[in-house]
């Protein structure tokens, strides 16, 4: 009678999050000012509204797919074909960028643009003619820069892919030793993942390859790890820290596999690099650092009123300000790593998403959409409490 008793409030538990999530789903059919997003809503808020009763009814772990394939892969679809179709409101600015990248690589050899080219655009589109991503991203605009307008080239269908095949990978390896539906319901169907893979998406295969690298190190594949993170550096610097972290990790643990970790944690992002710094390195410094710290030639769309946000645009020389908190926060968890470092995945989860939380809080220029990074590594930490070591696969 216990069990069921427990079972019951965990579902019950979770027909409630459902239902929030149908009402901020709802509200933002209703009110949001990014089509996408209404799109998105419109559509979202029946599916998570039918998952607060179907969890009663076939359980807690059967709901996950469900409402990852009505909430995230349902939209996306439905907007991606009405894009092919001609709807130019169907898609983020971010799926636009990286489908330019793909055909910029196609055709010159490096995804971006330089300073002079960026000038000559009319200036409402100097802001897309920025890509600030690191050029393994332009790979999912490939598709659409051979194949033309299709559904099935829209980057966020590729985005999507990734994302299954790494959280679906990382799920099973974390099997049976860990429970890990709050790490597939932060990433499957909590809103703030959701939504952004169904409008935007360019974020979800960057989290899930880190997800996946932290579920490898937990069965102690060191060079697999090296591998998804770096397949993740490739993509966006946001998996430098967690590179760095499980790097800790593994000189704390099993040292003489650090190097084998580090060769292709850093190895792989370095040679994505390479052919667009030989083609035009200032392009890759003007794009991927000018531009995300406030130097281009427009201002970076990144600007939610975070504390970082707010102190640099408050406070007399409050930019300044706002970057020595950060280093300040930089330099507590570095120490705190030295001091106490790492020894399972998901303590090496915990630091990541304290460092990555201090980072979207305290940079001038940032998003809230960001804070999907620490709350799905919350999650990871979360799922690996009580296990924290898992047999090796």
């Amino acid at each position: 009678m216990v069990g069921i008793a427990t079972d019951l409030r965990a579902r019950l538990l979770d027909a409630a999050f459902y239902a929030l999530c149908a009402a901020f789903a709802a509200v933002t059919a209703l009110t949001s000012t990014l089509l996408p997003h209404r799109a998105w809503g419109t559509i979202a808020w029946i599916a998570y509204a039918t998952g607060a009763a179907l969890v009663l009814l076939i359980g807690r772990h059967r709901v996950v797919p469900l409402l990852f394939a009505t909430t995230a892969l349902l939209p996306l679809l439905v907007e991606a074909i009405q894009r092919a179709s001609g709807r130019t409101d169907r898609a983020q600015e971010e799926v636009l960028v990286v489908e330019q990248m793909g055909g910029r690589l196609a055709h010159t050899g490096t995804p971006y643009l330089a300073r002079e080219a960026i000038a000559a655009l009319p200036e409402p589109d100097r802001l897309l003619g920025y890509a600030p991503y690191q050029p393994g991203m332009s790979v999912f605009g490939l598709p659409r820069a051979g194949f033309g307008d299709a559904w099935w080239t829209d980057a966020r269908v590729w985005f999507a892919v990734v994302t299954t095949f790494c959280l679906v990978y990382c799920l099973n390896l974390l099997r049976p030793h860990a429970d890990p539906l709050r790490l597939a319901q932060a990433v499957a169907v909590l809103p703030l993942c959701t939504l952004t893979l169904a409008t935007g998406g360019d974020d979800l295969p960057v989290l899930t390859l880190c997800l996946l690298a932290l579920a490898l190190a937990a069965r102690n594949r060191y060079t697999a790890a090296g591998v998804a993170v770096g397949l993740a550096g490739a993509l966006k610097l946001f998996a430098l820290p967690v590179a760095l972290v499980l790097l800790v990790l593994i000189l704390a643990t099993a040292s003489r596999r650090a190097i084998g970790f580090a060769a292709t944690a850093l190895g792989i992002p370095l040679l994505a690099l390479l052919p667009a710094v030989l083609v035009n390195a200032d392009a890759y410094i003007e794009n991927a650092i000018r531009f995300p710290s406030g130097h281009g030639l427009v201002t970076s769309p990144a600007q939610s009123p975070l504390p970082g946000h707010l102190i640099a645009t408050a406070l007399p020389a409050g930019r300044t300000i706002a970057l020595a908190l950060l280093l300040l926060a930089g330099a507590v968890i570095a120490l705190m790593l030295f001091r106490r470092p790492p020894r399972t995945a998901g303590v090496a989860a915990a630091y990541i998403a304290a460092g990555l939380t201090a980072a979207i809080m305290l940079t001038p220029a940032t998003r809230f959409g960001y804070l999907l990074y620490p709350v799905a590594l919350l999650a990871f930490w979360w799922s690996l409490r009580k296990t924290p070591d898992l047999d090796p696969a």
